[in-house]
C-alpha cells in the first residue's frame, strides 16, 4: 500500500473478494524526515500515514517493511551506474523487478501468503499455457509496460484488481464511497527518490560534474557542458551551443560518451533508429515459440507501440521496427507485445542508426 488511491482500492477489492489481506507499506529510504513535495514521490512519511489510515478503514492489519538497503543497492545504485555509463535507466522497472515483485514477493511467500496485490493497471489472463500479462482496460492508465520485467513465476503470484476498471475516475469515486481519505489524492510522478524533481542536480551530487565538450558528428566542437550525466539522447533544450548549425536548424543529443565526457549532437533526422538490441531480456510467462516473430514494441511508458520484427540472435533480442524509432537511448527498456499481451522485455544495449554516419 503506497498511500495512494489505487493501492487502497485494490486492497478493498481484495477484501471484498474474500481474501485474507494484510497491508504492507515499503520504507525505501532511511531519511526519516522525508516529506512529500507537492504530489511527487510515493514513499514518504505522509504516504505511510495515508496507507495506515486506509488499512484501518478497511479493517486489515498493516505493517511497514524496511527495504531501504535493497532499494539503495538494486535501484538507486543501478540508476547512478547507468548514468555514469552514458545510459538512460528506468528506475520504476528496476523497482518492480528487484523490490515489489522480488524482495516483497519473496518475503510474502515465506510468510505463507499466496500473492502480492497492487494497484497497478494491468490485466492477468489464465490460459492453457499459464498466466499471461495484458494491458489494462483503460489505455490512458495502462501500466503493463513497467510490469514487463515480471516472469512466469512472479506472474503466478500477483493480483491486479484494478486492471479491468474502465477509468481512474471510477476508482476515485469508489474510494470516496468507501470513505477512504485518499480518494482525491494526486497521483505521484517523477522519481520517488528524487522528490524535488531535480534529477540533474541529484546526479551531480552523486557522480560529480566535470566540464566537457559538445561535438557534432564530425567531431567539431560546438559547445561545452558541465557534466555529461545531465544529457540524454533526444534532448534539445539546455544545450547552449556556441556554434549554430550551418542550416540554422536545432540540434539534438545523439550520443553520450562517458569515457571521454563528450556529448554528441546533430540534426533531428539523425535520431532515427533502424534497430535496437539487448542481452538482458526476460519473458512475461510463456516464451516465444519461434526465434523470429512479429510483435509491437514500446520503448517508453507512455509511448505508442510500434509494429516490428524481433529475433533471438547470438544471445540478444534484436528488434527492427517497420518505421524507425526516434531518439532511443541505451538503458531504456523495450517491452514486446502481441496485441494486448506482454511477451517480454529487454534493456536496450545498442542501437543502429537509420541515417548514414556522415550526417
Amino acid at each position: 500500500m503506497s498511500g495512494g488511491v489505487d493501492s487502497a482500492v485494490a486492497a478493498a477489492r481484495a477484501v471484498d473478494a474474500g481474501h485474507d489481506v494484510v497491508g504492507v507499506h515499503l520504507a525505501l529510504s532511511r531519511a526519516g524526515g522525508t516529506l512529500r513535495t507537492g504530489s511527487r514521490g510515493c514513499c514518504t512519511i505522509e504516504d505511510a500515514m495515508d496507507a495506515r489510515r486506509a488499512a484501518d478503514r478497511l479493517g486489515i492489519p498493516f505493517y511497514v517493511w524496511d527495504f531501504s538497503e535493497r532499494f539503495r543497492d538494486d535501484v538507486i545504485a543501478d540508476f547512478v551506474a547507468e548514468y555514469q555509463a552514458g545510459r538512460t535507466p528506468n528506475p520504476c522497472m528496476r523497482c518492480n523487478e528487484k523490490i515489489k515483485f522480488a524482495a516483497l514477493l519473496e518475503r510474502a511467500l515465506e510468510l505463507g501468503f499466496d500473492a502480492v496485490c497492487t494497484g497497478h493497471y494491468a490485466t492477468l489472463v489464465e490460459t492453457d499455457h499459464g498466466r499471461e500479462l495484458h494491458r489494462a482496460s483503460d489505455a490512458a492508465k495502462d501500466q503493463s509496460y513497467v510490469l514487463g520485467v515480471l516472469d512466469a513465476e512472479q506472474l503466478a503470484h500477483t493480483y491486479f484488481p484494478l486492471g479491468s476498471t474502465p477509468s481512474k475516475a471510477l476508482v476515485r469515486a469508489e474510494a470516496a464511497e468507501r470513505g477512504l481519505t485518499v480518494a482525491q489524492k494526486p497521483d505521484s510522478y517523477d522519481i520517488c527518490f528524487i522528490p524535488d524533481g531535480d534529477t540533474r542536480g541529484w546526479l551531480a551530487d552523486k557522480v560529480g560534474a566535470e566540464a566537457g565538450q559538445i561535438v557534432d558528428a564530425s567531431g567539431a566542437v560546438v559547445g561545452a557542458h558541465d557534466g555529461a550525466h545531465a544529457f540524454t539522447v533526444g534532448q534539445r533544450r539546455g544545450l547552449k551551443l556556441g556554434v549554430p548549425a550551418a542550416d540554422g536548424k536545432p540540434r539534438f543529443v545523439l550520443e553520450v560518451r562517458p569515457v571521454s565526457n563528450t556529448v554528441v549532437v546533430g540534426p533531428k533526422e539523425a535520431l532515427a533508429i533502424a534497430e535496437i538490441a539487448g542481452d538482458r531480456y526476460s519473458w512475461a510467462g510463456r516464451a516465444p515459440q519461434s526465434e523470429d516473430f512479429d510483435c509491437e514494441v514500446q520503448i517508453r511508458a507512455h509511448a505508442d507501440p510500434v509494429p516490428a520484427r524481433a529475433q533471438l540472435r547470438d544471445g540478444e533480442v534484436v528488434v527492427r521496427p517497420q518505421e524507425p524509432f526516434e531518439g532511443v537511448a541505451p538503458g531504456q527498456t523495450a517491452v514486446l507485445y502481441d496485441g494486448t499481451r506482454v511477451v517480454g522485455q529487454f534493456t536496450i544495449a545498442r542501437t543502429v542508426s537509420a541515417v548514414p554516419a556522415a550526417v
